[in-house]
């Protein structure tokens, strides 16, 4: 049974063709735009490489990889079309119209697995980020450790451009130490009461970087002695909302990619939808130009569809033809399989039905 047939015309397979030629031209450019979408979110992730554990570079790349590959396929497939408008042109593409759509058919099928990527890797990025985010914060200290060195900046950075503090909250900052031993005066006493404080001999504060404050806090920054509501004149920890920022980085960073991601997730599920018709429209153009061949006359009417069989019967058909490559490439490890076979040891039934001219020049006994 076949699926979707329409009919079609001369001058609508004319147009048809000349309207495919512009399409994939169209593309050509939303191959671009894929590629161009891959190399933006590579830079902004790779904007944060130090703040992330394991690298989420799936998706940019498949963008990439599909968006270049997309740009090739439909310049030809613009190629095709324009040629397809002639029967005798026809001829010239006809073996490879098939393969050229299945590789279509598969490129397209990619564009939406990158969509559906952009929707699902928020759960790898949150557990990239808060890795990434508490390593970052144990080396805020190291301004003197090579490789390191770089990360109170980039810290720092991230929590004044984006508001927020700490991985999930400014109090993850108390935690660990965040002051570099070459600004601690190991002779005072009160270094040494906070080093004995904790199992770890660490110099643990209730405070927090400068880069937490608030901006738009109405009062001067307070970050150091953030527990202590006697430390601090009117201050009440508890109440003040506005002297520190109180969003963690991990979520303010999650939003900004899940953002950025779901906005891409749709434009390519958009380019998706694009890509699919324009396939159908080519599946249509060549086997309404097949059926014009096999009936011997350019100017006569006919038949398009999508699958000249249900999808049961295509499954079904396409599985035989892999199942009978396969045997044709089976070897066989017969050991015996050069030797040559003697005719005097063929069993009597097998000589006579594979080999009746022997079986008469043999004696009767």
């Amino acid at each position: 049974m076949v699926v979707f047939k329409v009919t079609f015309t001369k001058t609508s397979r004319d147009k048809l063709a000349q309207a495919l030629w512009v399409l994939n031209w169209v593309s050509v450019i939303t191959g671009l735009v894929l590629f161009s979408l891959g190399i933006f979110l590579k830079v902004e992730i790779q904007k944060r490489r130090e703040l992330m554990t394991d690298e989420i570079h799936s998706v940019p790349n498949m963008l990439i990889a599909v968006g270049f590959a997309t740009c090739g396929i439909n310049y030809l497939g613009g190629k095709i079309c324009y040629d397809c408008v002639d029967a005798d042109k026809f001829l010239y593409w006809k073996l490879l119209m098939l393969p050229y759509i299945i590789c279509t058919f598969f490129f397209t099928f990619c564009i939406l697995v990158g969509a559906l990527m952009c929707y699902s890797m928020r759960r790898d990025l949150e557990a990239a980020l808060f890795s990434g985010l508490r390593d970052a914060m144990r080396y805020y200290k190291d301004t003197d450790v090579p490789r390191r060195c770089y990360i109170k900046q980039s810290l720092d950075l991230l929590q004044i451009h984006f508001q927020c503090c700490g991985n999930d909250g400014f109090r993850d900052w108390f935690h660990i130490q965040w002051v570099s031993k070459q600004y601690l005066d190991i002779t005072s006493t009160e270094v040494m009461d906070r080093q004995r404080s904790n199992v770890d001999g660490k110099y643990l504060l209730d405070g927090v970087p400068f880069s937490c404050c608030n901006l738009f806090s109405p009062r001067p920054c307070i970050q150091h002695q953030l527990t202590n509501r006697s430390a601090h004149y009117n201050y009440d920890q508890q109440m003040e909302e506005l002297n520190l920022n109180h969003k963690g980085c991990r979520q303010a960073l999650l939003d900004y990619y899940t953002h950025i991601m779901q906005s891409i997730g749709f434009i390519v599920l958009i380019i998706w939808l694009f890509e699919l018709a324009v396939l159908t429209g080519v599946r249509y153009l060549q086997t309404s130009m097949e059926n014009v061949l096999k009936l011997g006359n350019p100017d006569c009417e006919s038949e398009g569809w999508i699958l000249e069989n249900s999808i049961v019967e295509t499954a079904r058909y396409n599985f035989n033809i892999i199942k009978n490559l396969g045997k044709c490439y089976q070897v066989d490890d017969d050991p015996n399989i050069d030797i040559p076979s003697n005719r005097g040891n063929i069993p009597e039934g097998l000589s006579r039905s594979r080999c009746p001219a022997s079986q008469k020049s043999r004696p009767d006994f």
